[in-house]
């Protein structure tokens, strides 16, 4: 069903997704400009759970809404799962180096690279087929869904846990619940 291009976007799922993606390479702007490794630390753990966020939140609603809507759709969301696996992985190493070590600014590079391939896979390929084939009603719903997700999502990579919504709908909220309390008790910046 095409969209209503002339109804407001406010809170439109694409929307909310695309400042995602601008907050989380701001993110690494930041960390690659900074003068001293705590910035570069705490920024790396503010950029992993932002990202970490928005993955599960898009695993959650996104994913599923594309399955149903978008032409293959579901080979879409595979590949998109599949990335989501490999950042999960950077993240993963980011989190366990040293702010001091040569190799922490060489995952910084490597998380952006990703990074950026996945943006680019969905804001210029994706994004145009759910704005096409997802009225912006829905979409707006969908965003609401993701910005509530993105509240208890987890803060931290987990490489060994399932990347499915089923998953992160009944398991996440707690794995989040536990990845913010780690974050408050060890000084972790996770904001």
């Amino acid at each position: 069903m095409p969209s209503d291009t002339s109804a407001s976007t406010e809170h439109d799922v694409i929307d909310i997704l695309t400042a995602d993606h601008q907050a989380m390479l701001d993110l690494l702007d930041v960390i690659k400009q900074a003068t001293n490794t705590q910035t570069r630390r705490e920024t790396a753990d503010a950029v992993i759970a932002e990202v970490m966020r928005h993955s599960v939140a898009e695993e959650m609603f996104v994913y599923p809404a594309m399955e149903t809507h978008v032409p293959n759709g579901s080979e879409e969301v595979e590949h998109d799962k599949e990335e989501h696996a490999e950042l999960v992985d950077v993240m993963k190493r980011l989190e366990d180096v040293n702010a001091e070590d040569q190799s922490f600014m060489e995952l910084v590079h490597e998380l952006e690279s990703q990074l950026r391939h996945h943006i680019s896979d969905e804001e210029d390929e994706q994004f145009p087929k759910l704005r096409e084939h997802i009225p912006a009603e829905q979409r707006r719903a969908i965003g609401e869904k993701v910005e509530q997700a993105k509240r208890v999502a987890p803060t931290r990579p987990h490489p060994n846990i399932p990347q499915s919504e089923l998953f992160h709908k009944t398991v996440g909220p707690g794995l989040g619940m536990v990845d913010r309390l780690r974050d408050k008790l060890t000084g972790r910046n996770s904001e």
